[in-house]
């Protein structure tokens, strides 16, 4: 019966704080269709799919989450090269930690404390 992923939202507290992560960091584009949804928020494209940024009220706690991203629910994203990846979130300071699996993946957290996996494929 499902066939594909469409979208995962994401709650923000900021959206151009979200989109320095998301954008300028992961390089995602912002998909400029999203209608007025009477809240401020982003689509960004991830292939065929999105990431819908929402800013609104979290009800989820924001502190007390396990270091590694890995414990934690998060959304897994495929990049081209980790290497890339580590520079990027090196070069802004954006901390990181290794899959424990051995795989070439890491795990970080957005402005947010979302917790985000990138795997090389």
């Amino acid at each position: 019966m499902v066939t594909a992923l469409h979208h995962v939202s994401v709650i923000v507290s900021d959206t151009e704080q979200a989109l320095w992560f998301y954008r300028d960091i992961l390089g995602l584009a912002v998909d400029q269709a999203r209608p007025d949804l009477g809240y401020p928020g982003a689509w960004l494209n991830v292939g065929a799919q999105q990431i819908h940024l929402l800013e609104l009220p979290n009800p989820d706690p924001v502190t007390g989450r396990p270091e590694h991203g890995g414990h934690d629910r998060h959304t897994a994203l495929l990049a081209a090269s980790l290497d890339e990846v580590v520079a990027r979130l090196e070069k802004n300071n954006v901390v990181y930690t290794l899959s424990k699996s051995g795989r070439r993946a890491l795990f970080c957290r957005d402005p947010d404390g979302n917790g985000v996996e990138l795997i090389e494929g």
